[in-house]
């Protein structure tokens, strides 16, 4: 397998997971901007969508979308706890989890990190981020360690490779102490020592 990725984009929670797992892969760098990947190939010949993460199989297919990624990665590599068994109430949760960082988490950052963002635009989108994040952060109200419980599961790597962006974007994370451990909790982990390390965020 191959992952496309650019470093500390989303395509860092399938990294992490392809660690969790101890699966054997190969990275490829991708510049969106440019469009090119390190080996200087057009990246949208492999996924039209002009984005990472693209995941790269054996079989020649292509994979897009981290969601489908990860779960993917859990379920065709039995006797790991990174997902529920499919048709699970559990598993479901994981859906809506995956489902509600992808659409609503993540894309509420996008002005943030889009240049020609208006100085309103800037200010609702910290409003809107810090919005999402004081919801998510009534998961963990219960003591859990992870969003399902204490297992850690792929949309905790998820969660984590989005929330991370705080740090860049001049959002406090301070106000949600039980976030900010969930991140430490989280950096801790071997895979994702391993992936920030590959990735040069450490």
């Amino acid at each position: 397998m191959k992952l496309f990725y650019k470093p500390g984009a989303c395509s860092l929670a399938s990294h992490i997971i392809l660690h969790e797992l101890n699966l054997p892969f190969e990275l490829e760098r991708v510049d969106t901007e440019k469009g090119l990947t390190q080996s200087g190939i057009n990246y949208r010949t492999i996924n039209p969508k002009g984005y990472v993460p693209a995941l790269a199989l054996a079989s020649g297919e292509v994979l897009s979308e981290g969601a489908a990624i990860l779960q993917y990665l859990a379920d065709h590599h039995p006797g790991n706890t990174l997902a529920p068994v499919t048709g699970t109430l559990a598993r479901t949760r994981i859906h809506e989890h995956l489902n509600y960082i992808s659409s609503e988490l993540h894309k509420a950052f996008t002005p943030l990190f889009t240049t020609n963002s208006t100085e309103a635009e800037q200010h609702a989108a910290h409003e809107n981020v810090a919005k999402k994040i004081a919801y998510i952060n009534t998961f963990f109200d219960d003591g859990r360690d992870y969003l399902l419980g204490d297992e850690f599961s792929i949309a905790d790597a998820y969660l984590f490779a989005v929330v991370n962006w705080a740090n860049f974007v001049d959002v406090k994370l301070t106000q949600w102490p039980a976030i900010t451990d969930f991140l430490e909790r989280v950096a801790s982990r071997p895979a994702t020592q391993a992936a920030m390390r590959a990735e040069e965020l450490i």
